[in-house]
């Protein structure tokens, strides 16, 4: 067996290639080596591409992944060889507190954070740096896991973490987005305690806001507004039966609230994160989205937020949102009595029921996918997603 792969490595801010790395291997008894078919560039793996965390060079990117099933180790018993799966983004045990209760995105086991119970669980001690808070394949401090943007990828409790999907190439581009933006769009909308029947505003029309609208209209929202600025953006959700909102044209909240007669929505999704600008498109405000968010939602209504804040970002605009701090108007949140919900996402939690969506022809989240390449195009990949050239919003490699 070969003992080398292609992957895409970090190698420097704004570059990354295609090279040779080791192959993974069984670790353990719970793990599986799946043979990958699809991995997808996410807005995330931006963050690392840009140099604004702490990734070393030599990190295998990768974070959303489907394949087959190549390898299988003596403990795993629901899976097999030649099995079609397809891997949440966050790893997780499926047996701690958290896991229990769904809450797989803050797994206590592979997840331990600072004072985490690792020595509890002497085989996980050399696995687990004991710093990390969250887990997933191919990110930055969050855990020992290569990423997929490779030809084979290591997935650890695979029993857990590997979702079958129908043999064959039925569905690629769709089940591929079961890894994350589909669920994570799902669970905004379900952390801003959205009820059908209610209006939902949605800021960002990436792939994670447009699964967002996408995911409130397949549960029976009124009215969907989404918020960006980029033209092609706001012609998908357009598509789909949301209201665009281009925020370069003026404050997004009063447009919003104009178009209703002066009535906020029931509920607000944050799908941008700190990378928050103004009108421009340029100027980085990282609260601007939370404000936005307290002034559209009305009295007693939800917000969620699976877009991404970090606890340090070494590129952001000012000196406590660099540390991880943000203000926003808190005494009118206070004042109007909103709920707010935070959190990267439980894909396990959504994930099968999404996939049977699909299956069944009643969900079709692909509409986001702009490309498919081969690995050997990542680098120019990354360059134009990241500039935003050529209609490049969501991207899907093939080794």
């Amino acid at each position: 067996m070969a003992s080398k792969m292609r992957a895409v490595v970090y190698d420097k801010p704004f570059q990354v290639s295609v090279r040779d790395v080791e192959r993974p291997k069984i670790l353990h008894p719970d793990d599986i080596i799946v043979k990958v078919t699809t991995s997808c560039i996410c807005g995330s793996d931006l963050h690392m591409y840009e140099g604004r965390t702490a990734a070393q060079p030599g990190i295998v990117f990768g974070h959303e992944n489907m394949g087959i099933v190549h390898e299988v180790g003596a403990g795993v018993t629901i899976l097999k060889k030649g099995d079609r799966v397809v891997m949440p983004f966050n790893v997780a045990c499926g047996r701690c507190i958290n896991c229990e209760e769904g809450r797989s995105a803050f797994c206590t086991l592979v997840n331990p954070g600072p004072e985490g119970a690792s020595a509890s669980f002497p085989r996980l001690v050399n696995r687990i740096p004991l710093d990390a808070s969250l887990s997933a394949y191919g990110y930055v401090a969050m855990g020992p896991y290569p990423g997929g943007q490779a030809e084979y990828v290591r997935v650890p409790f695979a029993d857990y973490n590997a979702l079958v999907l129908p043999a064959g190439t039925q569905h690629e581009e769709d089940f591929a987005l079961l890894a994350d933006i589909f669920p994570t769009g799902w669970h905004g909308v379900e952390l801003s305690g959205f009820r059908p029947g209610e209006s939902v505003a949605v800021f960002g029309a990436g792939p994670v806001g447009l699964m967002a609208g996408y995911s409130a209209i397949l549960r029976g929202a009124s009215e969907v507004y989404v918020v960006d600025r980029v033209p092609e953006r706001l012609a998908k959700a357009r598509e789909i039966g949301c209201i665009p909102i281009d925020f370069s044209e003026g404050d997004a909240a009063a447009q919003i609230k104009q178009r209703r007669g002066g009535r906020e929505v029931d509920r607000g999704v944050d799908a941008v994160g700190y990378q928050a600008t103004t009108g421009d498109g340029k100027t980085e405000v990282p609260n601007a989205v939370i404000e936005a968010l307290v002034s559209v939602v009305r009295p007693t209504g939800g917000l969620g937020v699976p877009g991404l804040y970090v606890p340090s970002d070494p590129g952001a605009p000012d000196q406590a949102s660099a540390k991880g701090y943000m203000s926003f108007p808190f005494g009118k949140f206070f004042e109007k009595g909103l709920t707010i919900g935070t959190g990267q996402c439980n894909v396990k939690t959504y994930n099968r029921y999404l996939r049977d969506l699909i299956i069944a022809g009643r969900a079709k989240p692909s509409f986001v996918v702009s490309h498919n390449l081969s690995l050997d195009d990542a680098a120019d990949a990354y360059h134009k997603f990241d500039k935003r050239i050529d209609g490049y919003t969501k991207v899907l490699l093939h080794p």
